[in-house]
């Protein structure tokens, strides 16, 4: 089991991942949501705002309008690490049930081109 620092530092990889997608494909794929990922065996989640301009710092303080978020990923700790590392695949996390994902068919087929 990863610690909550190292998903922190997992999370921190995945914005500058974010900051390096072209100005014209995020324009294009990216709308303005809220993210929560709750990484499920540290009980701990980190809340985020993707957006056209990129995706903010991810923080453990839920957001100021009380909302719940748009997209809400669930996961444990070493998987999301593997994920973000790129030694795990999403569409195979999320088919054999390593990942979930809590969001509306057009947020999903947006993710998935920007992931």
């Amino acid at each position: 089991m990863a610690s909550v620092e190292e998903c922190r530092t997992a999370l921190a990889k995945l914005v500058a991942h974010f900051d390096e997608i072209g100005e014209e494909d995020r324009a294009k794929h990216v709308v303005e949501r809220t993210v929560s990922c709750r990484v499920s065996d540290l009980d701990v989640i980190f809340y985020g705002r993707l957006h056209p301009e990129g995706l903010d710092p991810f923080l453990e303080d839920p957001p100021a309008n009380g909302k719940s978020a748009d997209v809400k990923l669930t996961i444990v700790s070493d998987d999301l690490i593997a994920l973000v590392d790129g030694e795990l695949d999403l569409a195979r996390a999320l088919l054999g049930g390593r990942v979930r994902i809590d969001a509306s068919f057009g947020d999903l087929l947006r993710l998935r081109r920007l992931l």
